[in-house]
């Protein structure tokens, strides 16, 4: 059975969280909620509150398939936390699936090399991800090697997809 780990800090974005992680668990993945500590309600940027299953100091990538990580702006705080910094750098190491959207590309930079590669992400990161390296597609989704990144909420079905589909492969 796949393994999924789905980021979690203050301020993410409600549908950018809920849509995958749904849509993971219909596909028949486990998926661990992973915050910066353990059993600890986050909220949204609309307040909705959603509990870690672990905290990233607990968790190692061996044990994992796959990351996703929601925009909002709880990728900022997600690249605050040095284990879930180095759990994202590890996952790249063993090149297993990070999958980000919207702001969700900030921990990316913080954690992989992403000279030479492509990505999208929400229009106000594209100078970040282009000074990370990276060249900036504007596209629904963008999949590259372990990466597969999307723009905005509007973008979930086809990131979900190519998600499943890299998860499989």
């Amino acid at each position: 059975m796949k393994k999924i780990a789905i980021l979690v800090e203050d301020l993410f974005d409600d549908k950018e969280l809920l849509y995958p992680y749904y849509r993971m668990l219909e596909e028949g993945f486990t998926v661990d909620l992973i915050g910066s500590e353990k059993n600890v309600n986050y909220k949204s940027k609309h307040g909705l509150p959603m509990k870690s299953d672990l905290a990233s100091k607990e968790i190692s990538a061996d044990d994992y398939d796959g990351v996703i990580i929601p925009g909002g702006f709880s990728p900022d705080y997600m690249r605050r936390t040095q284990k879930t910094v180095d759990f994202v750098k590890e996952m790249n190491h063993q090149n297993k699936l990070i999958a980000a959207i919207c702001h969700g590309p900030w921990l990316m930079i913080s954690s992989c090399n992403l000279n030479n590669r492509k990505m999208t992400g929400f229009h106000s990161v594209r100078v970040d991800i282009e000074n990370a390296g990276a060249t900036y597609l504007d596209q629904e989704v963008v999949v590259d090697k372990n990466f597969v990144t999307s723009r905005t909420p509007n973008d979930l079905p086809a990131f979900t997809k190519a998600i499943i589909k890299k998860i499989n492969e």
